[in-house]
Parts: structure tokens; sequence; C-alpha cells
């Protein structure tokens, strides 16, 4: 039996293990993970009463003249960072924010969650996900210098990289993320390490550490990692696909022996939810400029709104179904980038999928052939979509979306769209290399 990590939990853990470093971490709302470090001294006060610190500075928080803020511990995320010396150790623990007075703070991306997940569980249901988070290796951050020329699955000597993906799982195993698979993914020097599933709260703070672990590995053998969505011109870019599945206690909600697609009435109004609202929520789950350069044809990255089982150029897939394995029926959203907000991206996935279930939306037919190779005119009779071309196209979807108000909060949405705009200004006034090449000699 598992003992539960409680304060007594953490206590006795950092003086069995001679912690003396307990760092706290906290998301801001474009996702970037912060921390501050405290002794273990202060870690039952920490723990009882959370530690203060100026939101004035954190992305998306606080003004300055309400800067205070609170950091308490969850209990349940302790875990010693196994890269940092065993002897006086360092531990992490991950926190909510908290207003002053004790009050969740509406502008944590975890509270949103939590909040998410409770119009779910009134309905007796839990939200599993299951990502997979593609990354690419480099000599340095400096430039997009590969470290290997492997493809998909390839092996040493192609894959240089084994060792580094064989660290990090071990990282992640030693802090109590199970990890499914990892391979080496089709770009040169990109690779993938699944996570497996778990509930939403749960993975959106394995994915965060699942990030830092990552890069730390890396850093320390000389390298550098990154989730930027599309770092190499001309090569697919970085996806999180992502798994998702309701279930009703140990019964899995979406499956239905019965239908033509093994999918609950529950299911195809999820699948349908998002379908409708993707378009709205497609800028948190790909929030950055850079996120519009994979989002686009024949990289395999979905770029059109429609589902399909076997087809992998749909932006929702619900693999097939295998006799006897139901509890595995889900669906795989494509869309989503690794360097999104976790906490905000499976908000409103759940959210839109929830408004597809209770407003009764009707799935459309799946589509089984090559999106990719269809006309404009096809794609019409089909009547199928695509999302934003770029981030003001997102943004703008985003602005006028009811439901992604509704699912961030006032905070977070009006934040979160002001912080996006200011990015686009300062993309769209640059001058890039492109244009100088292109235009100087002969304009």
């Amino acid at each position: 039996m598992v003992e539960a990590k409680d304060k007594d939990y953490v206590l006795a853990q950092v003086a069995e293990n001679g912690i003396k470093f307990i760092r706290l971490w906290f998301t801001d709302i474009l996702g970037t993970l912060k921390s501050f470090a405290i002794t273990d001294d202060e870690l039952e006060g920490a723990l009882n009463e959370g530690m203060g610190f100026d939101g004035s500075s954190i992305a998306g928080y606080q003004t300055i003249e309400e800067s205070d803020m609170i950091a308490k511990p969850d209990p349940s995320t302790f875990a010693i960072l196994p890269w940092r010396p065993k002897e006086k150790g360092v531990a992490r623990v991950i926190c909510d924010v908290l207003e002053p007075s004790g009050r969740p703070y509406e502008g944590d991306p975890r509270y949103v969650l939590k909040r998410n997940l409770q119009r779910a569980e009134k309905k007796g249901l839990t939200f599993y996900i299951g990502p997979e988070l593609e990354y690419f290796y480099f000599a340095n951050s400096q430039c997009a210098d590969i470290i290997d020329t492997g493809g998909y699955f390839d092996l040493t000597p192609l894959d240089q990289a084994t060792d580094l993906r064989r660290d990090t799982i071990f990282a992640l195993q030693d802090m109590g993320i199970r990890v499914e698979y990892s391979h080496h993914e089709v770009g040169p020097s990109q690779h993938e390490i699944d996570l497996r599933y778990t509930d939403a709260l749960t993975m959106s703070d394995s994915v965060m550490t699942h990030r830092l672990v990552v890069k730390e590995i890396a850093l320390r053998a000389g390298y550098y990692a990154t989730f930027m969505p599309k770092p190499i011109i001309g090569e697919n870019g970085s996806g999180m696909h992502t798994h998702q599945s309701l279930f009703r206690g140990k019964n899995n909600a979406f499956f239905d022996a019965n239908d033509e697609y093994h999918l609950s009435e529950m299911g195809k109004g999820f699948i349908a939810g998002q379908l409708k609202h993707v378009n709205e929520f497609c800028l948190v789950m790909s929030q950055w400029v850079n996120s519009y350069k994979r989002l686009v044809p024949g990289f395999e990255a979905p770029v059109y709104i429609s589902w399909a089982r076997r087809n992998r150029s749909t932006l929702i897939r619900v693999p097939m179904y295998k006799p006897g394995n139901e509890l595995a029926t889900r669906v795989e959203l494509r869309c989503p980038d690794p360097a999104c907000n976790p906490y905000l991206t499976f908000a409103v996935m759940l959210a839109s999928g929830l408004d597809g279930i209770e407003k009764g939306y009707e799935l459309p037919e799946p589509v089984e052939k090559d999106i990719y190779k269809m006309t404009p005119q096809q794609l019409a009779a089909h009547g199928i979509g695509s999302l934003p071309e770029n981030l003001g196209l997102a943004i703008t979807e985003t602005e006028n979306s009811e439901l992604v108000r509704r699912t961030l909060g006032n905070h977070v949405f009006d934040r979160f769209i002001q912080l996006k705009k200011q990015e686009w200004d300062d993309y769209r006034i640059q001058v890039s290399e492109y244009e100088l090449q292109r235009y100087l000699p002969i304009l």
C-alpha cells in the first residue's frame, strides 16, 4: 500500500533523506515554471501557512499595488530531485497560489484546472489524460544545431540521444512519474517521451516536471533540449498529442459495445464539443507565434477540423477498439503543442467536451481519407474547416469566445489575451532575414 503524501510524510522524508532545500514550484499564466527555495527549517511553517511572495513580477499575475501572494505547498506533489547531490539534497513541492486571505487565487492556472475538474466531478466523472511530448536536442540554446540525424524509431548510432532519454526516464521514475515509452521522432534530433495516463491535475503537474527534467538532463550532458513547436525549417514540428477519457468509477464512460464506433453518446458528444469549439481554444493549446509554423499542411500536423479512427491526418483520432480492452477507449486530440500551459490546455479541452455532452452536439461522420490530399472543393463538400493560420487569427477567435472566458475566468482570460496581443504586435513589426534576402535586392 502506497503511503499517503501528507504533511507528516513530507517532514519525515525530508528528515530521513537529509534534504536541506525545498524548491516551491508554481506556474505563471503562460506556462513557465517559477520557483523559489526554502530551507528544511522553514518547511513545516510553509506546509501550515504557505510562503509569501511578490506576484507583481509574475506574467499575468497581480499589479504592484496588489502584489502579495501566498505559495501553499501541496504535500502530494513532494519529490526529491534525483539529479541533485544526495548529501544535503534538494526536493520540490508544487504549490497552489492563494490570496493573503487564504482564498484560491483566480490567476493561478492550477486553480483554473481544479475549478473545471469540479464540473466533471459533479457528474461523477474523472478526467484522464495521456500526453505524447515531442522535443528536440540541440548543441546549445543559440542555434538549432542538431546532435543526431536519426529518423522515426531509429536506434544508435543514428540516435545519439538514447542515453539522454534513458537518464531522463530514470529521473522521472525516481520522482514518481510513470513513463509509457520513448523513441526517436521523425525529425533529426527530435525525440518523444510519453507519460502513462493519469488524472488531469496529476498529469498537468507531471507535464511541468517532464519539461524541466528533459532540460536538466540535457544540460548536464552539455546539450540543450527545447519544446519549441517548430525550431527547424522544413522538418516536422513538435506536438503534444493528448489522449483523453472520462471514467465513472472504474468504467470508461466513452465506451459502448453496441455502437458502430464503440463510442457512447457521452463519447460522441465530447468529440463533437471539441470539434465545434476548437478554433476558440486553439490559442490556449498553441499559444506562441511559432506554434502556427507547425500547424501547416505537409508536416503531419493536424490542420483540418475532423475526426476519424485510423486516419492520422485528422484533428481528433479515436484509436480502434480491441475486444476486451474497453478501458482503453479514448479520444486523441492532435493539435496541442508541448510549449502550452498544461493546466489551461486541459481545462479548455475538458470544458469544450462537457459542453458537447450537455448540449447534445451531433457528431459528424468520420473522415477516413487523407485530408492533406483533398482539394479546397473536396474539403468544402465534406464540411471540413481549418485551424487559425497564425497567432493573430487565433487571438480573434478566442477573444470572442464565451466558452474560453467562462473556462479560464475573467482574470486569466483578460490577461492571457493581453499578453498574446503584445506578442503578436512584437512579432508583426519585425523585419525577418527572409524579407531582407527576398526583397532588398529587388525593391
